[in-house]
């Protein structure tokens, strides 16, 4: 599905733009090093366990059966680099998000570069910050001094929403709920999708001073403390187009009108993560929401700008990383 108001060669141009900037501020602040939520707090094995005794009507595509699955976890900030070699504080504010890569999942998939997985991408705010695709390129040329001054006052309400999204204080990613933002196929029906921690914290008053607290909170409790930490996965169904609109991005699926129902749990175990190989592997994944069973396709327009967009600047930095290994480049080239 795409907006009505835009055809969907105006959508692919919008696109192409995005993906075009995304590329040029990847080659300045780290080629190798992703553009969006580039700054991990750390990659954990866990397990995605679907509910026993689910009804009928939620048995679908990776819920149809109750088993374990494997899978990755990553948790984020979703800023791209500061400058190169330097990330931004975890003080400053920033949306945080969790990646999910459930592992071993046989079926059709949408994409086929990776053959066996199912990926869940989520931020810790309910919507996304823009109604729209066009929006969303605009927002991102606000700073570039490009736009009229109707244009930015029209981008209002995305300014207020990005402070919103960026004031949540999150003082343990383990302890808070993160949300799709973006719609799914759940079969024939659409959802939303949410992960909630089991043991929800209190936001805290004050964040810690350390630039890398978030890591370091994830070491303390998984590592040192040696707890585990459990979410409930959970899906809201589509209503209408007035309570649950799929195309307005910014109207939040309230759950009074669709109440959220828990189809599976992730676990993660206490571990060790905080090594030099784990952070290979972490830098090496995609995660993408087009990584997916054919049951659970994304939906709308901005799900359809990250199919390409996330595919692309992933490829650009599989590239990157390829190409310094295969070829060495003279300091001048590369730009450390």
């Amino acid at each position: 599905m795409t907006n009505p108001t835009s055809s969907t060669t105006e959508q692919e141009a919008i696109i192409d733009g995005i993906i075009a900037s995304s590329l040029q501020a990847q080659q300045k602040t780290g080629p190798d090093l992703r553009q969006i939520h580039s700054k991990s707090h750390g990659l954990l094995w866990g397990e995605f366990i679907i509910e026993p005794n689910l009804p009928e009507n939620l048995k679908v595509g990776l819920f149809k059966t109750p088993q374990t699955y494997p899978a990755w976890i990553r948790f984020s900030s979703g800023g791209s680099p500061e400058k190169r070699g330097k990330f931004h504080s975890d003080s400053q504010p920033d949306v945080r998000g969790i990646a999910i890569k459930v592992m071993n999942v046989e079926g059709q998939k949408v994409l086929d570069d990776e053959e066996k997985t199912q990926d869940f991408i989520l931020n810790n705010y309910p919507t996304f910050f823009t109604k729209d695709v066009r929006d969303y390129a605009d927002l991102s040329q606000a700073g570039s001094g490009q736009l009229s001054p109707e244009r930015l006052e029209e981008l209002g309400y995305a300014f207020a929403i990005l402070q919103k999204v960026v004031s949540h204080k999150v003082g343990n990613p383990l302890l808070i709920q993160y949300w799709s933002m973006a719609p799914f196929k759940f079969g024939e029906r659409i959802v939303k999708l949410s992960v909630k921690s089991q043991q929800p914290e209190q936001p805290p008053e004050t964040l810690p001073e350390s630039e890398n607290y978030l890591r370091e909170t994830l070491v303390k409790y998984l590592t040192e403390e040696g707890r585990e930490a459990s979410f409930d996965f959970l899906i809201q169904f589509y209503v209408d187009d007035e309570k649950t609109p799929i195309e307005d991005h910014v109207q939040e699926w309230q759950e009074v009108d669709s109440p959220f129902i828990k189809v599976a749990t992730v676990r993660v175990p206490s571990q060790k993560f905080d090594f030099e190989e784990r952070k290979r592997l972490d830098e090496g994944l995609l995660f993408s929401p087009w990584h997916t069973l054919l049951e659970h396709e994304p939906v709308g327009s901005v799900n359809l700008s990250r199919k390409r967009l996330y595919s692309e600047l992933a490829k650009y930095r599989r590239e990157q990383i390829a190409q310094r290994l295969q070829e060495p480049q003279p300091y001048v080239a590369v730009e450390d």
